[in-house]
């Protein structure tokens, strides 16, 4: 069977036949599964370079190299709830990557800030983001990549108000 994809994730059939393509032939389809590869290879590269899981190493890439923040803002900054990521937060304080400690002009909050060694981690983290990325476009000219990147913030504008939508729609 010969098809080619469409717009509509359609293709068109071989003469005689009149079967669509599988779903997985949409763009958005093709989309996720590049996502999942970029994520899954994430995963294993981090839990080799810092041991962290993919949750850890979130919250780590989400510190970064900024002033202390509460645990509320960190939440928000890596799109869970505050008690989703407690265990994982512990753990990493636990294992003196990342410091409590109070906010100076609300005592009833608590700042997190990476320790050196998170700060080590985080490193280790952006190194291999950059790597990783640049490894992924390498085979994209200059111009290439610039309409890459004007039509994924295209498509992510779009996907965001479809979401939004959805969101209507219940």
């Amino acid at each position: 069977m010969n098809q080619t994809p469409s717009r509509d994730g359609w293709t068109a059939p071989e003469p005689g036949e009149s079967e669509p393509a599988p779903v997985t032939a949409m763009l958005s389809s093709r989309l996720m599964v590049l996502a999942n590869l970029l994520k899954r290879g994430a995963i294993l590269r981090y839990k080799r370079l810092t041991g962290l899981s993919s949750v850890e190493f979130g919250l780590v890439a989400s510190l970064g190299r900024r002033p202390p923040m509460s645990v509320a803002r960190l939440a928000e900054a890596v799109g869970q709830d505050k008690g989703q990521i407690s265990r994982a937060l512990a753990n990493l304080v636990s294992r003196k990557l990342i410091a409590k400690s109070a906010n100076p002009k609300d005592s009833r909050e608590v700042l997190i800030s990476l320790t050196a060694a998170g700060l080590a981690a985080h490193d280790a983290i952006v190194e291999g983001a950059q790597e990783r990325n640049r490894r992924l476009l390498e085979h994209l000219s200059p111009a290439e990549f610039d309409m890459l990147l004007q039509q994924v913030d295209q498509l992510t504008a779009i996907a965001a108000e479809m979401l939004e939508s959805e969101k209507n729609a219940r």
